[in-house]
């Protein structure tokens, strides 16, 4: 059975070549994983991936079309020979979550965080700690990082699950106990290093920089 380029019509009892001749004949077969590549003999592998970009080789389709021209060393005019390409920056995003995540959330490289430190004061009503934390936050700011400081009202074990899930690669823990000591806790998202340090914006700094592999 075969199409008769006519709506809603059917050929029956078609056979080629002798009914029709084709212009392109070919061997052609579903590719799976595993399969043998017929001319080198390897073994096919089928992964998942995503199109970040693409090139496309336009031609002179679109140049004659238009009428665009340009003078060749004759003086002549020729058409354009016309490319385009794009970078889906959305998909590229998609990407880097998709390779950099755990089961808490995403982890974000330093250079694509939308920022570098959260500083997530755990109780903001308690006498001083939020202008602590302020400081340390301007500190951080002033040392060229994107700081996002967490003053909200909420439990220190919602701050700490959505700093985890919001993937920012440095948390700063501003809390009452510490602070009576004259210390706050700095944790590295991707491996959950952490280290204790004297409340101070200057050690702050320093070992942030530390955290985030800076010299």
């Amino acid at each position: 059975v075969a199409g008769a380029n006519r709506e809603g019509f059917h050929l029956r009892n078609v056979n080629f070549p002798r009914d029709f001749q084709a212009d392109i004949v070919a061997d052609v077969a579903v590719a799976r994983d595993g399969d043998r590549c017929p001319r080198c003999g390897g073994r096919l592998r089928v992964q998942r991936a995503i199109e970040l970009g693409h090139i496309f080789k336009l031609g002179t389709k679109y140049s004659e079309a238009m009428g665009a021209t340009f003078l060749d060393r004759e003086g002549k005019p020729r058409p354009l020979v016309m490319g385009c390409y794009g970078i889906g920056v959305g998909r590229l995003l998609a990407a880097v979550i998709e390779a950099h995540h755990d089961e808490e959330g995403i982890i974000w490289p330093e250079n694509l965080a939308p920022f570098q430190v959260i500083v997530s004061v755990l109780d903001p009503e308690e006498p001083g700690l939020l202008g602590l934390g302020e400081e340390l936050a301007e500190a951080l700011a002033q040392a060229g990082w994107e700081v996002l400081l967490d003053d909200r009202d909420q439990s220190p074990g919602e701050k700490f699950h959505d700093a985890k899930l919001l993937g920012i690669p440095v948390l700063v823990v501003v809390g009452p106990r510490a602070a009576r000591q004259k210390k706050v806790e700095l944790e590295r998202r991707r491996d959950g290093a952490k280290i204790a340090v004297a409340a101070e914006p200057s050690e702050v700094v320093a070992k942030t920089k530390e955290l985030l592999g800076r010299a």
